[in-house]
């Protein structure tokens, strides 16, 4: 399952529109889309070391813009797109007790969600239904996943070879492992 996913994203690395696919896989993330765009942002890496910091930008500035759109639903439409998402997820009945943490901790969730395998879209959905600063949240939005992506690419284009060897040998293993992890980012919103 996870070999032909990976050789399927190796190949999409070489199409000419690879770049475009990244960017909407990274916008549909950020707002409402449940798969994170790691699952092809590794791979166009990989098969494209030279471009590796190229390809973070596309997904940092695609995630960020996306993020925008998720703070719109939350803002101009939760009670229809916004509530939806929620209720997709299971969220419902967490609106209070995710508005205190906004109230103390907001900017940490904010920045945390963007770094790790927390659902972004969640995070950006609630930053707009609860009005928090726009313009603190954008730049959060920038901090957090360019930090995640531009991580990736320094790894990447510093130890490719090593890297996609690791991952070529493990793929199955690390697989999973992104499944548990996305998982239990979604684990851990709900028990909010």
């Amino acid at each position: 399952m996870f070999r032909a996913l990976y050789d399927w994203t190796l190949r999409l690395a070489g199409h000419r529109h690879a770049d475009r696919y990244l960017a909407a896989v990274s916008f549909a993330e950020s707002s409402f889309f449940p798969i994170p765009p790691d699952v092809m942002l590794i791979p166009m890496m990989l098969a494209q070391r030279q471009r590796a910091y190229w390809i973070a930008t596309i997904c940092t500035v695609a995630s960020v813009v996306g993020g925008i759109f998720g703070y719109a639903i939350g803002y101009f439409l939760f009670d229809t797109i916004g509530q939806w998402v929620i209720d997709l997820y299971h969220l419902g009945g967490k609106i209070d007790s995710v508005r205190a943490l906004y109230d103390e901790w907001g900017a940490v969730v904010t920045l945390t969600a963007g770094i790790t395998p927390l659902p972004f879209k969640l995070i950006t959905i609630a930053n707009g239904f609860f009005q928090y600063n726009f313009p603190l949240f954008v730049l959060l939005a920038i901090i957090g996943r360019g930090f995640r992506f531009y991580l990736l690419a320094f790894l990447v284009h510093r130890f490719g070879a090593p890297v996609q060897a690791f991952i070529e040998e493990r793929l199955t293993l690390l697989g999973w492992l992104a499944m548990v992890l996305l998982i239990g980012g979604f684990a851990v919103i709900t028990l909010i």
